[in-house]
């Protein structure tokens, strides 16, 4: 794969979504990202979402173009492996992502040995080691008791895996970090983070433990109004509803101008002696100016408004379910120079997305699917390893490793 990360290899072991998320991610920047996987796959190998055929729309996702072995790491053979396959030779080569990290074999110190400049980046539940999810981290740092609709008393999940996602991409900020001091001074290294220290810290930058420790109390919750200044939902006379922000003075400004209520707007800010163009006044009378705005918009259909307030370069979006948002929005299809579309075997045909970032020296690489289970384990032995075609079938002949081929060809 060509891409600015071209010539790179990553080695990967990993489950759910960060690590994946990571060495996929690298891939997609011209890496070769090698990750292993038990026989007959991992832990989120038939993950949630499913394809009709059975097959895991969420495994697919997270390991585009990378490849793929398999093996059976109970058997020391198996753990011989990968261990050669981590700590192979070559100066873009020795770099390892895990959140399964096993001590006594998968670990930096037992690795370290057979290549002292290894960088591996380990991902961990909590800086303790003990297992977290996002599902888990989020409720202990209080972030669903902020989240649902004013005056709800439960917590409330999110459905985005919010840390998992920001954990993933500083394993591979840190291991881009690692590798830059190995190239300067030859050096390896082991970095360590965890996922909820990625969510405090998070939470920390945003101002969210700042507010508790001095002012004492809980963000209480909020629907979908926008913190701290003016954001709202709003059901339009169409059924729809539609979302509007006014974040900014512009935005403000905007907003107020194309629906027409300055009038109103100058009017409470009289009544309330506040000025609406701050936008913690703005906040603190949200009721009030919703009150002013949601005649309008009930009054409406969003084909009445949404061209005018596009023209006028307001910020504002319809809210849709994800199969509305592919039906309508552009930016989940191949108008999108992000997205191809894919007919993947197994899967069916849909937009799959490159990287999001556009690197002006780079053409932008087509989206890769992801490799079938140990699709590549017979190249990767070969040209990684460094094994001969008698040593590479006397390991599928013994099972230490998989691969599609090679069990179709001993079905037949």
């Amino acid at each position: 794969m060509s891409g600015v990360l071209n010539a790179m290899r990553v080695v990967e072991g990993s489950a759910f979504v960060a690590v994946p998320l990571a060495g996929m991610t690298l891939a997609q920047m011209g890496a070769e990202v090698i990750r292993f996987d038990r026989i007959g796959g991992g832990l989120d190998a038939g993950r949630w979402p499913l394809a009709p055929s059975g097959q895991s729309l969420f495994w697919a996702g997270l390991n585009k173009g990378k490849k793929s072995i398999a093996v059976d790491m109970q058997r020391p053979e198996g753990r011989e492996l990968v261990t050669r396959i981590i700590t192979a030779p070559g100066g873009d080569a020795g770099m390892f992502l895990t959140n399964l990290r096993v001590r006594g074999w998968m670990d930096y110190e037992t690795l370290s040995q057979y290549r002292a400049d290894l960088v591996m980046v380990t991902l961990m539940g909590d800086r303790r080691g003990r297992p977290q999810v996002d599902y888990t981290v989020n409720p202990s740092l209080g972030v669903p008791d902020m989240t649902g609709p004013v005056g709800w008393t439960d917590p409330v999940a999110h459905a985005m895996p919010a840390w998992d996602v920001a954990a993933g991409h500083l394993v591979v900020s840190s291991l881009l970090a690692a590798e830059r001091e190995r190239l300067r001074r030859g050096r390896g290294q082991e970095v360590e983070l965890s996922l909820k220290d990625v969510a405090a810290a998070t939470i920390g930058h945003l101002g969210l433990i700042g507010d508790a420790a001095v002012n004492g109390c809980d963000r209480p919750k909020a629907g979908n109004a926008l913190y701290g200044a003016y954001g709202q939902d709003f059901v339009c006379g169409c059924g729809r509803r539609v979302m509007v922000i006014g974040l900014t003075s512009r935005q403000w400004r905007g907003l107020v101008k194309a629906t027409g209520s300055e009038a109103a707007m100058a009017a409470l800010a009289e009544r309330t002696g506040r000025d609406l163009s701050d936008e913690g006044a703005r906040w603190e009378t949200r009721a009030e100016i919703t009150a002013i705005l949601r005649p309008w918009f009930a009054a409406r259909r969003v084909d009445d408004f949404a061209d005018d307030f596009d023209a006028a370069g307001l910020t504002w979006s319809v809210f849709r379910t994800v199969r509305e948002a592919l039906d309508e929005d552009a930016d989940l299809g191949p108008e999108n120079p992000m997205f191809s579309v894919l007919d993947q075997p197994g899967l069916g045909r849909f937009p799959v997305p490159r990287h999001p970032a556009a690197f002006s020296a780079h053409a932008r690489a087509a989206p890769a699917p992801a490799p079938a289970l140990g699709a590549d384990t017979e190249a990767v032995l070969g040209d990684v390893v460094g094994m001969c075609e008698t040593e590479i079938a006397q390991l599928f002949d013994n099972g230490v490793v998989q691969s599609p081929r090679y069990s179709a060809a001993a079905a037949g």
